[in-house]
C-alpha cells in the first residue's frame, strides 16, 4: 500500500516473538540462536537446508535494472507490535517508537542476499576490541583509554558482491637481465691523477610475451557507497568460510544496509582488483631481474557472483569536544578509525630523539679528540 503523502510504500515486515515472554527475539552474536533481551530465552535458528550458491553472471542480463531513485527509495516498515510506521531504506531496523526489531522480506530486491556472515562479536567484544585499539595507539592522549566508557554502538550488516572467475591473459612486455661491466674512471687527489676501475650493473632488455591463467574465488567488492571503499578495504580479511545461507533471523536487532552499487558496476571494480594479481602473474612468468608489462588482454570464463552481508560495528566516541568514528570487523575484531594525537607526547618524543642524536655526536667528537 502506498503512502498518500508520498512518504514511501509500506512493506511487509516481521519480528520474532519469544515463546516464553512474548517480547521480540534478536540474533545473539557468536551463536546460531536468537535470544530474548528480557528473559534471555534462546531459540535455535534452523539450518537453511541448502548451501551458499554462486549465480551465473550471464543471468543478470535477463534482470531489468531499477532506476537509482527507485532502487534506493525509502519505504515504510509497519511494526507488527505497535503498528507504527518507520521510514527507512534498509532491510532491517528497529521500530522508532517501541524498539521492536523489524526485518523485511528481501525478495522484493532485484538481487536477494545469498549469504550472510553473522555477527561473531557482540557489543562487549567490540568494546574490548576498541579498548585494545586505543591502548596501543602511539602518541595518543592517555585520556583516550577511557573512551570505552562513553561510546555509542550501532551494529550493521553491509552488502558486498563476490565474484568468481577463471581468467586467461595474454601479455607482452620486456625482460630485464642484469650483468656487470668493468668501468674505468680517473681520480684526482692531492694534485695527482690516477686511473681506477669499478663494477657497474647494466640491464639487458629483451622482448617477452606469453599467457597466464588463474582461478579467482570470492573477489570482494563493497555493494554500498555509504562508506568509502578504501576504509572498508582496511577491515579485511573477512571470514567468508563461516558465511551461511541467508536467513532474515540473523538480521533481527541489527540494521541492514541495502546495496546501491549494482553487480554490473561491482564487476568492473572486481576486474580492477583481478588485474593487479594478473599483472603480478605476468611479471613472474616473464622472469629475469626486472620486468616491463606493456599490454595485458584478459578473457573471463565461468563468471559467477553473489550478494553477501558482512557484519560491522560502527562506534563513535567524544574526546576533546570532537566526535571520532571507528569501525570494527564483527567477525575478526579488526579495528580501524580516527583518533586524536597528543601534541605533548609527540613533542616529548622529538626532544628525546634530538637528545639521543646530540649524545651520539658528543661521543663521536670525544672519541676523535682522544684519538689524536
Amino acid at each position: 500500500m502506498s503512502d498518500p503523502n508520498g512518504a514511501g510504500a509500506e512493506i511487509a515486515s516481521r519480528s520474532y516473538p519469544c515463546q516464553s515472554c512474548g517480547a521480540s527475539l534478536e540474533y545473539a552474536p557468536g551463536t546460531s540462536s536468537m535470544r530474548c533481551p528480557y528473559c534471555k530465552q534462546e531459540q535455535p535458528i534452523a539450518p537453511a537446508g541448502r548451501g551458499v550458491r554462486e549465480h551465473d553472471y550471464a543471468e543478470l542480463a535477463q534482470m531489468p535494472r531499477k532506476p537509482r531513485a527507485v532502487a534506493g527509495a525509502a519505504h515504510a516498515f509497519v511494526c507488527p507490535g505497535c503498528r507504527a510506521r518507520t521510514e527507512s531504506d534498509t532491510l532491517s531496523e528497529r521500530c522508532q517508537f517501541c524498539g521492536t526489531p523489524l526485518v523485511t522480506d528481501a525478495s522484493t530486491e532485484r538481487i536477494v542476499p545469498e549469504a550472510i556472515l553473522p555477527f561473531g562479536i557482540d557489543r562487549d567484544g567490540a568494546r574490548a576490541a576498541l579498548r585494545t585499539w586505543t591502548s596501543s595507539r602511539w602518541f595518543a592522549p592517555s585520556s583516550l583509554k577511557k573512551v570505552t566508557e562513553a561510546e555509542t554502538f550501532k551494529g550493521s550488516y553491509l552488502p558486498y558482491w563476490t565474484y568468481d572467475a577463471r581468467t586467461v591473459s595474454d601479455y607482452t612486455g620486456q625482460r630485464g637481465d642484469h650483468y656487470w661491466e668493468t668501468e674505468t674512471y680517473t681520480v684526482t687527489e692531492n694534485g695527482s691523477t690516477r686511473t681506477e676501475t669499478r663494477q657497474v650493473m647494466r640491464t639487458r632488455w629483451s622482448h617477452a610475451s606469453g599467457t597466464v591463467s588463474r582461478a579467482f574465488d570470492d573477489v570482494l567488492v563493497p555493494g554500498t557507497s555509504r562508506v568509502a571503499s578504501e576504509r572498508l578495504d582496511k577491515l579485511a580479511p573477512w571470514l567468508l568460510d563461516q558465511a551461511v545461507p541467508y536467513q532474515g533471523r540473523y538480521l533481527a536487532g541489527f540494521q541492514t544496509v541495502r546495496y546501491d552499487i549494482e553487480p554490473e558496476d561491482g564487476l568492473e571494480l572486481a576486474k580492477e582488483r583481478m588485474a593487479t594479481v594478473i599483472e603480478s602473474d605476468c611479471r613472474h612468468d616473464i622472469g629475469g631481474d626486472e620486468q616491463r608489462v606493456r599490454s595485458v588482454t584478459t578473457r573471463y570464463f565461468g563468471l559467477t557472483y553473489k550478494l553477501v552481508l558482512l557484519p560491522v560495528w560502527f562506534l563513535s566516541y567524544l574526546h576533546g569536544g570532537k566526535t571520532w568514528q571507528v569501525m570494527v570487523n564483527a567477525s575478526t575484531g579488526e579495528v580501524i578509525g580516527q583518533r586524536p594525537y597528543s601534541v605533548a607526547r609527540i613533542l616529548a618524543a622529538v626532544l628525546a630523539a634530538l637528545a639521543i642524536v646530540a649524545l651520539i655526536a658528543l661521543i663521536v667528537v670525544q672519541a676523535n679528540a682522544n684519538g689524536r
